[in-house]
């Protein structure tokens, strides 16, 4: 069962990093978040139930994570300025994809954490709403509720940038 639970996280650590990415905002948090994710579920590996889903369990441990440090965050008070704000220096902007990339990016973070999760789980991770609710831990209802305000919502500022 070890073998398989490693192999399993393994196999699974790509699309971890792309949706801890999408939930933290940036590649360098994102990755942080992943390896919080991977050690808590290494050292919590006999909480998981063989034949359920190992994505869904990781899934939801980085859920929770993220979660977490969002609370921690608030309670403390920004001395530093945030790492986001030096990353256009020294950009040529030449690559219109990157910048369409990055008005994504920058839309996504402005999504309220529950859109931002239903979005990144059905849109871009190509879950169903039923596994991206169990994933959540809410009614499929309130997951579709959720991606449809964040799907419009993105809609609605990619089209500012654009006018």
């Amino acid at each position: 069962m070890s073998n398989s639970f490693e192999s399993g996280l393994l196999a699974l650590l790509p699309r971890l990093r792309r949706f801890a990415a999408g939930l933290a905002g940036n590649g360098s948090d994102g990755d942080d978040l992943c390896q919080m994710t991977i050690e808590r579920a290494l050292a919590n590996r006999e909480k998981w139930r063989g034949g359920t889903r190992l994505d869904s369990w990781v899934y939801r441990i980085m859920r929770n994570i993220r979660i977490d440090e969002a609370r921690a965050v608030n309670r403390r008070s920004q001395t530093f300025v945030a790492e986001e704000s030096g990353s256009s220096v020294g950009s040529d902007g030449a690559q219109e994809a990157s910048v369409e990339l990055s008005d994504v990016d920058a839309a996504m973070a402005k999504l309220p954490g529950e859109q931002r999760e239903a979005v990144l789980l059905v849109m871009v991770e190509g879950y169903s709403y039923k596994e991206a609710a169990e994933i959540v831990g809410c009614p499929v209802g309130t997951l579709n509720s959720r991606l449809v305000r964040g799907r419009d919502a993105l809609m609605a500022m990619l089209e500012e940038n654009t006018a």
